[in-house]
């Protein structure tokens, strides 16, 4: 005759509406009497068994329980909500759009505690075909920080995605420089725009400003150098009676309205075009915000003095350049105009140190590989110094 176990041993039985086994254990009493009860569940008996001495030895060990019902999609839907605090609407709505686009509807209902890496690996190799690789890093970006911050509230015990790398993605269009021709050609064009979008061009492309620096540039930081208190003072103050005018390269239109790095925080002297694309866009100003001061208002801003949008640069500035010759003006992008900015400077010789600082880079290393396009592709250095080690006449 089988002995039946006593009450608090623990038991194994089959549950007909979960069609799972349960197997149970009696771990203590609540203060008020009632019974402490750790259930695993499985499809047979022994990984019903396994799965409640994993329940207990996490009990031993003092972690929290991580639930068995909890998603990848729950992670990333209580991140989004929750974890974006202090970012700006436009960055929440990316966040969102490539999680209802490419992490949810792929690996959503994966439970998060059975996500494993391979499991990633092939959902961001699935993804290398129609993603860039800064896409492909958002996403992971996006599943790694949604995971650490279900670990940290105990909903999993180990962040998984943390450890896979991210794969190269399909390659997208490269960013590119104008030529000094294409360069003129540009310029040209701008002068038939509007005051607005001429000046916009002018100074992106001479001064090498970032367009989210320029979409935020205030009246008061276009400023002149006054001799007489040798002191840079703002033209809506002082006039445009002067030999040297700057800008002051200080604030972004990000959510912080930071630059982009501490390094990025600069003053720059403007050229010649620069000053007159600018003058005659303030006079624009002048005469449309006549009831007040012009000083905190937007130099590139929108009628009800708003910034610019990424979008709205784009579509003017295309429109500014359709009519140049020999330039198709869907193939570049105002981004472009620094770039250009940057491999112009490289290619009359000033050193890339020098052209660092000017964008505002932290170091050389992203000027070189990323920014200066080369115009003049050949190395020069070595075979001019041979040159005068070893002479040598071409004259037949």
């Amino acid at each position: 005759m089988t002995k039946r176990r006593s009450r608090g041993e623990g038991g194994l039985h089959w549950d007909p509406k979960r069609q799972r086994w349960i197997a149970s254990v009696t771990i203590g009493y609540t203060p008020a009497g009632k019974r402490i009860v750790k259930r695993g569940s499985g499809r047979t008996k022994t990984e019903a068994k396994n799965k409640l001495k994993d329940v207990l030895r996490d009990h031993e060990d003092g972690l929290a329980i991580a639930p068995t019902d909890y998603t990848v999609k729950d992670a990333v839907t209580y991140w989004l909500a929750n974890g974006l605090r202090g970012r700006s609407s436009s960055t929440i709505e990316m966040y969102v759009w490539y999680a209802n686009k490419h992490v949810i509807p792929a690996i959503g209902a994966r439970k998060l505690r059975e996500l494993s890496v391979e499991d990633v690996d092939q959902w961001l190799s699935r993804k290398t075909s129609e993603l860039g690789t800064r896409s492909l890093k958002l996403i992971h970006n996006l599943l790694d920080r949604s995971v650490r911050n279900a670990m940290v509230r105990d909903k999993v015990k180990r962040n998984i995605v943390a450890l896979c790398e991210v794969p190269e993605g399909r390659v997208g269009r490269p960013s590119k420089a104008l030529t000094l021709d294409q360069a003129e050609t540009v310029l040209k064009a701008a002068e038939s725009a509007t005051p607005r979008i001429r000046a916009y061009i002018v100074v992106s492309l001479l001064t090498g400003a970032r367009t989210e620096e320029l979409r935020d540039l205030r009246w008061d930081h276009v400023v002149a150098y006054e001799e007489q208190s040798s002191t840079w003072r703002p033209v809506t103050q002082i006039g445009w009676e002067h030999e040297q005018f700057a800008i002051y390269v200080w604030r972004s239109v990000r959510q912080s309205g930071d630059t982009k790095t501490v390094r990025s925080r600069r003053s720059l002297r403007i050229p010649a075009r620069c000053v007159r694309a600018l003058r005659l866009l303030m006079r624009e100003h002048e005469e449309v915000y006549a009831d007040g001061p012009l000083d905190d208002r937007r130099v590139f801003g929108t009628r009800n003095d708003t910034a610019m949008t990424a979008e709205n640069v784009r579509r003017d500035f295309r429109l500014a350049i359709k009519d140049a010759e020999g330039i198709d003006a869907k193939d570049w992008t105002p981004r472009e105009l620094r770039h250009s900015f940057v491999s112009l400077l490289s290619a009359h010789d000033v050193p890339i140190e020098h052209i660092s600082r000017l964008v505002g880079h932290t170091n050389t290393v992203v000027t070189e590989t990323v920014y200066r396009k080369q115009i003049r592709p050949v190395m020069q250095e070595g075979a001019t110094v041979m040159d005068r080690i070893f002479p040598l006449s071409l004259d037949p």
